[in-house]
């Protein structure tokens, strides 16, 4: 299995339901139908899976982190029912008003994960449902991915994305472009191989 390729994710609204009073539990996290599906699907083609969160009620004191990880921890053992597996999270633990480097729309919690996994993030997928998912991923080079799940609908109503923003309706349907682009370039080598090798033997 090809171990080098890595896909970014965010939470919520686009692996679970998203709420404006935010996921406050582990009873409250509730997957998208289909999500964790299409990140075992990534996972059977190589990919390790990396989540970037902002999780602001932490400042704002409406959970804790034994709470936070509690709903990690119920993500990763759903995961693990579909044959899923969510390599790293990665969270953001302040309010805006902090004006900290790793909130998303700013890149630096982005650019740790590209430090964690030894990768260069230029061409790296990252999906989200916010216009600030999509500038973080920009400003590192990530290819910006938009579901229209969570608040992505919201988002495309906006305006103001990012060029060469891909949209598409939610995780599972990301991970079925991104795999048909893979495949597509694929076939595109081979051919040109084929084509080399019999000219090179006529």
């Amino acid at each position: 299995m090809v171990t080098s390729k890595l896909i970014i994710l965010d939470r919520d609204g686009v692996i679970n339901e998203d709420s404006d009073q935010y996921i406050k539990s582990a009873a409250e996290w509730r997957a998208i139908p289909g999500s964790l599906e299409a990140i075992a699907r990534l996972n059977q083609h190589g990919y390790r899976v990396a989540v970037a969160t902002n999780q602001a009620g932490l400042a704002r004191g409406l959970f804790d982190m034994r709470t936070l990880n509690a709903i990690h921890q119920k993500l990763h053992l759903e995961a693990q029912t579909v044959g899923a597996h969510v390599n790293a999270i990665f969270f953001c633990p302040h309010a805006p008003e902090d004006f900290c480097d790793c909130r998303k729309p700013r890149p630096g919690m982005l650019r740790a994960i590209g430090q964690r996994f030894d990768i260069q993030l230029t061409g790296t997928p990252f999906v989200g449902d916010s216009l600030r998912d999509l500038q973080a991923a920009f400003e590192v080079g990530c290819t910006p991915y938009l579901v229209r799940t969570g608040k992505g609908k919201r988002t495309i109503e906006t305006g103001g994305l990012p060029p060469g923003t891909i949209v598409l309706d939610n995780l599972a349907a990301a991970a079925e472009h991104l795999l048909n682009s893979i495949q597509h370039k694929t076939e595109t080598v081979e051919l040109a191989r084929s084509v080399l090798l019999k000219e090179k033997n006529k």
